[in-house]
């Protein structure tokens, strides 16, 4: 069973960091181009970054370039999103999918963690 669960986020003010991470289970890892997704409040679904599985492709959404970090360490199972320089418009539940392919439709995707920033 494909177990994907996020976590790492919280409540930062504004210019602040987080950083996420997704400790993935039930599937070659390494195998899998990985993405970040979120969803603001009355939003759709975002998407937000994506790495392929040996890290060669990466990808981010126009508005969290230079910005957001993605990473993955295919020995831990584990793939991470540093976010700095926050904005209000970042606040969002975030998750981690597993794509089929770089660029790719979502398998799976895995468990929201919240992520909100504010004054």
């Amino acid at each position: 069973e494909v177990q994907l669960q996020a976590s790492g986020g919280g409540f930062v003010q504004p210019g602040g960091s987080l950083s996420l991470s997704c400790a993935a289970s039930g599937f070659t890892f390494r195998n899998y181009a990985m993405s970040w997704v979120r969803q603001a409040p009355g939003k759709e679904h975002e998407w937000v970054s994506r790495i392929s599985g040996g890290s060669v492709n990466i990808g981010y959404a126009d508005s969290v370039k230079g910005r957001f970090t993605i990473s993955r360490d295919n020995s831990k199972n584990m793939l991470y999103l540093r976010m700095i320089s926050l904005k209000p418009e970042d606040t969002a539940v975030y998750y981690c999918a597993q794509n089929l392919g770089y660029g790719g439709r979502v398998l799976n995707r895995g468990h929201e963690t919240q992520v909100t920033v504010s004054s």
